[in-house]
């Protein structure tokens, strides 16, 4: 049976694509008219060109499928609504949703994300007994996964066998269009100075999260969530890490809290002003300022889930990026077929 990957060019999707073809898995792609097939370039996959604003297309993509990844999103970290992230976020999902139904899919996986969960400002660990938050305060982003969460669970209510998945911040390897985090790195890669605010993440690599998305495919149970995580990093030593693997040690100066907020702001004004999109946001200030870990506890007992180390990540992201620079013009096609083997990138 075919199985089909909605978002199978970004980051995640390509990923979840390479891993899925490795294990001798028919994929069918979601893509965008339009988007750059570079991340895919070299692999046995069908392409379906549409949106998940249009559900004909879907219900076209998932006839023959047995299970559908729905990765398909937009990410926001500026103040503000964004009707395109609401659209994209909630409608496509309640799309893919009507579509399973109608083609009779076996099993939704969806992915959303640590920030559609509630952040209580009581507890030091959240788990999967914290709930989906579509009233978040911290912006649209964060409010629209969620809202599509509930509308997964809602539709397991009425039937539709479907998990879902929450990742914390992805970072590793193939990362071909360049995420905020791979970006980042490749900064502190390449530059002498880097600013950074006083804060962490939970970090966890992409190839793990592909692998618990699978591992959810295969034994999570109907209507229950599962939280991804990898490992708390502090934000100045992974920049200063990376400067150290890649050879070209970076001076990290940490912003006091107060100070970042008004530069994060004033970036903001300048980037409407401009058209740019801002890296430095309110948003991800508060991002790396909550002091709460994510427990993937349930994950690890429920799928086997097993994240590996952080520094393994980091090294075979730094090594990838300086791969990919080297290599850029043929690099995907190699990848795609086999022909470049990196036992690093294993």
């Amino acid at each position: 049976m075919t199985i089909l990957v909605t978002g199978a060019t970004g980051h995640l999707g390509n990923v979840l694509v390479r891993n899925l073809v490795a294990r001798g898995e028919r994929v069918r792609a979601l893509v965008l008219r339009g988007e750059s097939l570079m991340p895919l370039e070299g692999l046995p996959v069908e392409i379906v060109p549409g949106d998940v604003l249009d559900e004909d297309i879907l219900r076209f993509a998932m006839q023959g499928v047995d299970r559908v990844f729905h990765l398909a999103s937009l990410i926001a970290i500026r103040p503000g609504m964004d009707e395109r992230v609401w659209r994209v976020n909630v409608e496509g999902t309640r799309n893919v949703i009507r579509a399973a139904f109608a083609t009779g899919v076996r099993r939704l996986i969806y992915t959303s994300s640590i920030h559609a969960l509630k952040r209580p400002r009581d507890m030091q660990v959240i788990d999967e007994q914290v709930p989906f938050d579509p009233e978040n305060p911290a912006g649209v982003y964060d409010r629209s996964k969620a809202t599509a969460s509930l509308l997964v669970r809602a539709a397991v209510q009425e039937g539709l066998d479907a998990v879902i998945v929450c990742p914390t911040g992805i970072v590793g390897p193939y990362d071909f269009l360049g995420s905020e985090m791979g970006n980042l790195i490749r900064q502190a890669m390449s530059q002498r100075v880097l600013l950074a605010v006083e804060g962490g993440f939970d970090f966890v690599d992409v190839r793990d999260v592909t692998r618990g998305l699978i591992l959810a495919s295969e034994h999570g149970q109907p209507g229950s969530t599962y939280l991804l995580s990898g490992e708390w990093v502090e934000m100045k030593a992974m920049l200063r890490e990376v400067g150290r693997l890649s050879g070209h040690p970076v001076r990290v100066m940490v912003l006091p809290r107060g100070l970042a907020m008004r530069l994060a702001s004033l970036n903001v004004t300048l980037g409407r002003w401009f058209r740019l999109r801002p890296r430095l946001t309110p948003y991800a200030i508060e991002t790396v300022s909550d002091p709460l870990r994510v427990s993937s506890a349930l994950a690890r007992q429920a799928l086997g889930y097993c994240p590996r180390p952080f520094e393994e990540t980091l090294r075979d992201t730094v090594a990838w990026w300086r791969l990919w620079r080297r290599r850029r013009p043929q690099m995907s096609f190699l990848l795609g077929r086999g022909l470049l083997e990196a036992p690093q990138f294993q």
